[in-house]
């Protein structure tokens, strides 16, 4: 990057020329993987939004990526070479940026392209959680050095294909297995429940909240049509009830209305409690029939 001196007299206006530079230009990831993506980003300076950029990117055995051309914004441009699917494994790729209209360009360093990876079999350790569960998720993955990075995103399922993202867990591949764990967070998103209104009017039906994970290596991402398979969710509640004095009242019974429109029907203890396990997370009713108070 040059350097900029100012030694002219500061009582009158002077004029600098500026000049265009190139800080880098490097690959957003350690290594490719043939048949996927590979990120990249050019930083500059001193060079206006809208500057035209080509990026070539080759391998060192003579394999083409191709060109690429765009715009700078803010002194920076990222994209995404396809790496073709018959890159030699072991071979190097690398690209040269170029934006001759500022006659600025440079090379960048160069990673290796590795077989496209194989991931299967992945898992939950269970297929019902609750809150505070420590999960454990599987994979096996193939055709990567171990040591590889990865990341593990949960995502909450909707039927109609807008998944939330849950959480991001880092991994790394060890002996062709990737093997992290998730304590289980129910986040109140209830979007997806229908109401007793909902169903009674409109028929809809109730749909608990489901989790799926996706693993992603590179640029690559494997597991997004739930190979995980889904991850149901069942929750508790716990009633205490407590008349005006504040004594428990205890041995009434009581009606739980649940999400999914069932009922159940127990007894408070001596105590004025109870604890029902296994149930639909959602809104919920409670009444004590014999309970007027």
């Amino acid at each position: 990057m040059p350097e900029s001196k100012f030694s002219k007299p500061t009582d009158s206006a002077e004029e600098i020329k500026l000049e265009s530079a190139l800080i880098y230009a490097d690959w957003r990831q350690g290594a490719a993987y043939a048949g996927g993506r590979a990120g990249f980003e050019v930083a500059t300076v001193f060079v206006g939004n809208g500057a035209a950029i080509e990026i070539s990117g080759k391998s060192e055995k003579g394999k083409t990526l191709g060109k690429i051309k765009g715009a700078m914004e803010a002194n920076r441009y990222i994209g995404f070479f396809d790496i073709p699917g018959d890159v030699d494994p072991g071979d190097q790729i690398s690209f040269e940026a170029k934006l001759s209209a500022n006659n600025v360009n440079g090379e960048s360093g160069a990673i290796p392209v590795y077989p496209a990876p194989v991931v299967t079999n992945m898992k939950w350790s269970a297929r019902e959680a609750r809150r505070g569960d420590v999960l454990k998720l599987t994979a096996d993955v193939d055709k990567v050095p171990g040591g590889t990075e990865a990341l593990v995103t949960i995502f909450e399922y909707d039927r109609d294909g807008a998944h939330d993202k849950i959480a991001e867990i880092p991994a790394a591949i060890k002996d062709m297995k990737l093997d992290v764990e998730w304590e289980y967070e129910y986040h109140e998103d209830v979007d997806e429940l229908p109401t007793e209104r909902e169903m009674r009017e409109y028929g809809r039906s109730y749909n608990p909240p489901e989790y799926f994970f996706a693993v992603k290596i590179g640029e690559a991402e494997y597991g997004t049509k739930q190979e995980s398979g889904l991850l149901l969710f069942k929750d508790w509640i716990e009633v205490e009830l407590f008349d005006d004095k504040g004594r428990p009242v205890s041995d009434t019974d009581y009606i739980l209305r649940l999400p999914d429109g069932a009922e159940i029907r127990g007894r408070l203890d001596a105590g004025g409690k109870a604890r029902v396990e296994d149930v639909p997370p959602g809104k919920f009713k409670i009444v004590f029939p014999n309970w007027e108070e």
